[in-house]
């Protein structure tokens, strides 16, 4: 039982450095998405987002949206630190 259980505990912790390269992975990936987003909605690429039956500010707010909380998760994945506790 307690080798099991430290095995366990050990995994956990072993664990943390991945789950942060993931969280840094992906929330780069939806900050790309939400930039290409947001240079759609600028007339920045020649995208008519017209024909989609979306109104353009709601484009602008959810790409605004989306960018600044994605911004937000990689700055703090990639500046925190690890204190082991």
């Amino acid at each position: 039982m307690t080798w099991s259980r430290n095995l366990d505990e050990k995994d956990m912790n072993n664990s943390q450095p991945n789950q942060r390269t993931i969280l840094i992975i992906v929330s780069a990936i939806d900050v790309l998405l939400s930039g290409i987003v947001l240079l759609i909605y600028f007339s920045l690429l020649p995208i008519d987002i017209s024909n989609w039956g979306i109104p353009r500010w709601v484009v602008g707010l959810v790409g605004g949206i989306w960018f600044t909380s994605a911004l937000a998760i990689l700055v703090y994945q990639v500046t925190r630190t690890d204190v082991p506790e």
